[in-house]
């Protein structure tokens, strides 16, 4: 099995910060620099419940389900992946608790 590894650079060395943002059907969760941002995850509202999903490079079918109970659980499943330690200087990190709204 080979594990392959992409990091991403987004920053030239500045502040980044990680965000929830409001969205029509739900929240998505951003990796910021200031002036360019990246959807690295996302809940929305269906249904049958959340559906989440958090960014990978390649094919990962686990970093998706579907039909979760709540906002706050579909949240916690995109985060326990830690989709921002796929981009450069973003190791480490955690995710800002103030939601903001759309823009």
């Amino acid at each position: 099995m080979t594990l392959t590894v992409a990091i991403i650079y987004l920053s030239k060395g500045g502040f980044m910060e990680i965000y929830w943002q409001m969205t029509k059907r739900g929240q998505r969760l951003v990796l910021s620099d200031g002036e360019h941002e990246e959807e690295i995850g996302g809940v929305r509202q269906t249904k049958r419940g959340f559906d989440a999903f958090a960014k990978t490079f390649g094919y990962d079918p686990g970093r998706a389900t579907k039909g979760i109970a709540s906002m706050d659980e579909a949240k916690s499943f995109v985060e326990e992946f830690k989709p921002w330690e796929l981009y450069q200087g973003a190791q480490g990190m955690s995710v800002d608790t103030l939601v903001r709204e759309q823009e």
